[in-house]
């Protein structure tokens, strides 16, 4: 089965689904925002508008989607207002593969109408929001395994013990990716039409490094454990690889200046998980619970279709225990990287 057939977040709004345990998202999103109104800022200024256009690529489910949604709209609104410009038609398209959950969506629009009519009154009426399911060519992350990770065994994604001839194919499969996105988008976007991409990224050379590898490194030993005991197959251990990249801001970068269609301004913010949300020491009274939940509504579909269902809980049980060992000892953070890019005129 192709990854892109199984590639989305865990839907619906039950106790394990994304909808429910996406909190840390919401912070990522809340972190762009300065670089988000810089960014429609300066389209604003330089730009008459009768129509904009927002796309949100990669979009999820659950209520970060629409909130993000009004945190742009809200800016743009913001921004005519102190120009003196009439707000203009506002269409905004929200992608992701055909497996996400887009019902959890658009059965939250009422309430999104209702939150952008308090802020925006009647010139809420000039926003659309439609809905793509579908590939964009060339995500953010590798939309496909890289190739020659049959010596990764023991693990399922990059890791201290890979070999690196492993980290090297996980580099290429990102290079074209994400060439080809840039490409896809240079084509797509008016002059001076700019966009803001965030993800998790790491500050380190190397791309094993614990601060954007540990968090898989643990669910590896949950599943190497239920190997040793007969529970998973080995050679399914070892067919299992995560199609994921955490990129350093230097290599992102590269890749924009290769392509050359982007003026480029990267940022980095070093990130606890639990700043804002819960105290750091919840990590271990909670039993691992919270982190657990987050991973298993973002790995749960991809698991499922490789080992089956019949392995998930016992597999998150294990997780949580090992989840809430390690992080009673050790402080966790993660470098989220906000890349804000102007199509050159």
């Amino acid at each position: 089965m192709e990854v892109v057939e199984v590639l989305c977040m865990k839907g619906g709004v039950g106790d394990t689904s994304y909808a429910q345990n996406s909190l840390l998202q919401k912070k990522v999103i809340s972190i762009t925002k300065p670089t988000i109104h810089k960014a429609i800022t300066n389209f604003c200024c330089n730009n008459f508008l009768a129509t904009l256009h927002i796309a949100d690529l990669g979009c999820s489910s659950g209520p970060n989607t629409l909130f993000a949604v009004l945190e742009i709209v809200t800016i743009v609104d913001k921004v005519c207002k102190n120009m003196g410009n009439q707000l203009p038609e506002i269409q905004v398209f929200l992608n992701d593969l055909p497996g996400n959950d887009f019902n959890t969506i658009f059965k939250s629009v009422s309430i999104f109408r209702k939150d952008l009519e308090k802020i925006m009154g009647a010139r809420a009426e000039s926003c659309f929001v439609t809905g793509v399911p579908g590939s964009f060519c060339g995500r953010l992350f590798p939309s496909k395994i890289p190739k020659g990770l049959e010596s990764n065994k023991g693990n399922i994604y990059m890791a201290s013990s890979s070999p690196p001839c492993v980290l090297e194919s996980y580099y290429e499969q990102f290079q074209s990716n994400f060439s080809m996105f840039l490409r896809c988008r240079s084509e797509e976007l008016v002059e001076r039409g700019s966009m803001v991409l965030t993800f998790l990224g790491r500050r380190s050379d190397d791309p094993s490094s614990k601060e954007c590898c540990y968090i898989w490194e643990l669910l590896a030993v949950a599943l190497s454990d239920m190997v040793r005991e007969g529970l998973i197959e080995e050679e399914k251990m070892d067919s299992f690889n995560i199609p994921q990249y955490t990129p350093s801001p230097y290599e992102i970068k590269c890749e924009a200046q290769k392509e050359g269609s982007f003026t480029i301004e990267v940022s980095e913010v070093n990130w606890n998980a639990y700043d804002g949300e819960f105290c750091q020491s919840d990590a271990h009274k909670d039993g691992g619970h919270n982190v657990t939940m987050m991973m298993r509504a973002v790995a749960e579909p991809l698991l499922e279709s490789h080992f089956g269902d019949g392995i998930i809980d016992e597999v998150f049980s294990r997780y949580q225990k090992i989840v809430a060992d390690r992080m009673s000892r050790e402080k966790t953070e993660f470098v989220n990287v906000t890349v804000a890019m102007t199509k050159r005129g």
